[in-house]
C-alpha cells in the first residue's frame, strides 16, 4: 500500500513539472503580428484587431531551471518568417546579439527554429555550425534557406519536412539575411564582409551574379515593384537592385545607419527605420529618384517594418524600447506603443 502512495505520489509530480515545463497550446485563429524578442527568447502574438498580446515561450522552464539541455537552448533568435500557407513560422537564432552589429565571424553555432503559427509549439530545432541571420521558407514552401555567417559564406538549403541539408552554396563574405525577390526566380544573399550581394537561381542552385553595393550591406529587402531594397550599414545608404536587370538602379545616401528598408506599393514610398534613433524616414519618388520627405518617431532604435495588407498601417520593432509601433501610413503619425519582449526585432504578419 505505501508503495502504490509512494508510486501515485512520483507520477502526479512528474505530470506537475511536465506540465509546467510545456507551452500551453494557444489557438492563433485571428490575423496577428509575431514578433521576436531577442533577449527574452520569445515571440509576442499581437492581435491586429484588439491589440490583445500573447507570448509564446521559446526556452520552457520550471522552478527557474531550463528544461531544455544546453544544445536546445534558444538565445537570441533574430529575425521571422511566415511559410507561404500561414502554418509555420521560421526564425533563424544566431546564438549572439545582431542588434550590437554585424560584422566578424562568431564562434556560435546558430539554429533554425520552426514554429507552428497556430498553436505557438516548437517543431523541431536544427543546429547549425555557424551562426546565421535568418531562415526563411522558400516560394513553393518546400525548402529553408539560412545563411552560414562566416568569412568563407555560404547557403544552406534544407529539406523544409525533414531538415535535411539539401545544399551548401558558396556567397560572399559574411552573408546575413538571405531573401526571395517577389517572381519566386531569386535568392539574395547580404554579404556584409565583401560588400557585395549574392543573387541564387532559387531552382538550380547556382550563383547567377554577384553585386557590388554600398559597405556593410545586412538584407536584400523585397519589394513588390521588381526591387530589392538593400540597406547598407556602414555605407549609410540603400542600394536600388532591379531584379530583372539584376544590377544596381540606383543609390539613396541616407546620412543616418539604416536599420531595416521596407517598400510600400499603396503610396509607392520607401521606409527606412534609423538604427539605434527612434525614427522611420520616408521616402518619395521626384524627377525618377527617391528624396527623403519626412520621418516618424517610433521608438529607440527602431527596426523592422511590416505593412498591412491593405497597405494603411505600418508595425514597426523598437530594439531597445521593448515595443512595437503601430503607424498610420497615410498620415504618417503613430497611433500607439504595444509592450512586448526585451529587445524585439524581426516581425511578421498573418492574416
Amino acid at each position: 500500500m505505501k508503495k502504490i502512495f509512494l508510486y501515485t505520489l512520483v507520477f502526479l509530480s512528474m505530470l506537475a513539472c511536465s506540465s509546467e515545463d510545456t507551452q500551453p497550446l494557444l489557438n492563433i485563429t485571428s490575423p496577428s503580428a509575431f514578433v521576436i524578442n531577442g533577449e527574452s527568447s520569445t515571440i509576442s502574438v499581437v492581435d491586429l484587431a484588439s491589440d490583445a498580446t500573447n507570448t509564446i515561450k521559446l526556452n520552457k522552464t520550471s522552478n527557474g531551471h531550463s528544461s531544455h539541455s544546453t544544445n536546445d537552448e534558444i538565445h537570441f533568435p533574430h529575425h521571422i518568417y511566415l511559410s507561404p500557407d500561414g502554418t509555420k513560422l521560421s526564425i533563424g537564432v544566431p546564438g549572439v546579439d545582431l542588434t550590437e552589429g554585424h560584422t566578424g565571424t562568431h564562434e556560435t553555432k546558430g539554429k533554425i527554429l520552426i514554429v507552428d503559427a497556430i498553436t505557438g509549439q516548437v517543431i523541431s530545432n536544427t543546429e547549425l555550425n555557424k551562426p546565421n541571420h535568418n531562415s526563411i521558407f522558400s516560394p513553393d514552401g518546400k525548402e529553408l534557406w539560412t545563411t552560414s555567417m562566416e568569412h568563407d559564406g555560404k547557403a544552406l538549403v534544407f529539406d523544409a519536412q525533414t531538415m535535411i541539408l539539401k545544399n551548401s552554396i558558396a556567397v560572399g563574405s559574411e552573408p546575413a539575411e538571405v531573401t526571395f525577390s517577389a517572381n519566386g526566380k531569386y535568392a539574395f544573399t547580404a554579404n556584409g564582409e565583401s560588400n557585395d550581394v549574392s543573387v541564387i537561381d532559387i531552382q538550380t542552385k547556382k550563383v547567377l551574379k554577384t553585386i557590388t553595393v554600398g559597405a556593410e550591406p545586412v538584407g536584400a529587402w523585397t519589394g513588390v515593384d521588381g526591387n530589392m531594397y538593400v540597406d547598407n550599414e556602414m555605407g549609410q545608404s540603400v542600394s536600388i537592385i532591379n531584379v530583372d536587370k539584376l544590377e544596381v538602379t540606383e543609390t539613396i545616401n541616407l546620412g543616418f545607419t539604416p536599420g531595416y528598408v521596407a517598400y510600400n506599393q499603396a503610396l509607392n514610398e520607401m521606409w527606412v527605420s534609423n538604427a539605434g534613433q527612434s525614427f522611420v524616414y520616408y521616402f518619395v519618388r521626384e524627377n525618377n529618384i527617391w528624396k527623403k520627405h519626412g520621418s516618424i518617431q517610433t521608438g529607440l532604435d527602431a527596426h523592422a517594418i511590416a505593412f498591412s495588407k491593405d497597405w494603411k498601417t505600418a508595425y514597426v520593432t523598437n530594439q531597445k524600447n521593448l515595443t512595437v509601433s503601430i503607424v498610420d501610413v497615410v498620415n504618417h503619425k503613430k497611433i500607439k506603443d504595444i509592450s512586448v519582449g526585451q529587445k524585439p526585432n524581426g516581425i511578421v504578419l498573418k492574416y
